[in-house]
Order: C-alpha cells, then sequence, then structure tokens
C-alpha cells in the first residue's frame, strides 16, 4: 500500500497537518505505518476521502474559468481491461478521467491512493465566465 506523510495528505485535502491528525485519530483517515519516524497515513483511505468530500457538481456559479495544464491529485479509481485502463484523479474539487493502455497503467503502477499528476494538452481550451 502506498503511504503519505501527514503533510502530503494534508495538501492533498486542503486541510491542516492538525486536522489530518485528528481525523486519523477519529478514524476517518487509516494511519499507516512510521516511515523514518513520522507519521504517515494510506493513501487510499486520502483517495476515499477526497471523493467523499468532492462535490458533485460545481458550488456556486461559475464567475470566471480558465483551466491550468498540471493538476496534482491522487488516483481514486482504477478499472482495467485486457487492453484499456480507466484511470480517475482527484485534485482538488476537480476529477479527471484517463483513457491508457493497461499496459502504461500497470508500468504507472497506478491504484487508488497513487499520487499523481493530471497533465493536460489540448488544442481546445474553453474559456467561461457567467453573467454577474
Amino acid at each position: 500500500m502506498t503511504q503519505l506523510r501527514v503533510s502530503q495528505a494534508a495538501e492533498l485535502l486542503s486541510v491542516s497537518d492538525d486536522t489530518v491528525r485528528r481525523w486519523v485519530e477519529a478514524g476517518r483517515l487509516v494511519a499507516g505505518p512510521e516511515e523514518g519516524g513520522r507519521a504517515t497515513v494510506e493513501a487510499s483511505s486520502v483517495a476515499a476521502l477526497m471523493r467523499e468530500l468532492s462535490p458533485a457538481v460545481p458550488v456556486g456559479p461559475i464567475v470566471a474559468q480558465s483551466a491550468r495544464n498540471r493538476f496534482s491529485g491522487i488516483v481514486t479509481r482504477v478499472v482495467r481491461d485486457t487492453v484499456m485502463a480507466q484511470v480517475e484523479i482527484q485534485s482538488g474539487p476537480h476529477r479527471f478521467v484517463s483513457l491508457m493502455s493497461r499496459e502504461a497503467a500497470d508500468e504507472l503502477g497506478l491504484e487508488p491512493g497513487v499520487p499523481a499528476i493530471a497533465s493536460i494538452k489540448s488544442t481546445n481550451v474553453v474559456i467561461e465566465i457567467v453573467e454577474k
């Protein structure tokens, strides 16, 4: 299982290190083994909590938007068949889904809880602004 330092989990969840520690004590996150004297958290439990906390729809009206190209997050789901894999990454309130070869997903060791970056390259970028 992949382990995250408390500070890494806090950054991914957009909360303080103390909040992560409280969530571990409360059983909301699963503690991992200490690494070098530092507390760790099971990355898969962080992924599950991120999915739980993520809103299904954007909160509030969009007032301005322009996506950036790199989104740090955590893998929340991987569905593999014999040829392809569907990989979901949660980055804050943003969910990204990537289709790739199963071989690529296996080589990258993608599984829920693995920290990852969704890097987006597109010839078509939509920018939205809603009426004020």
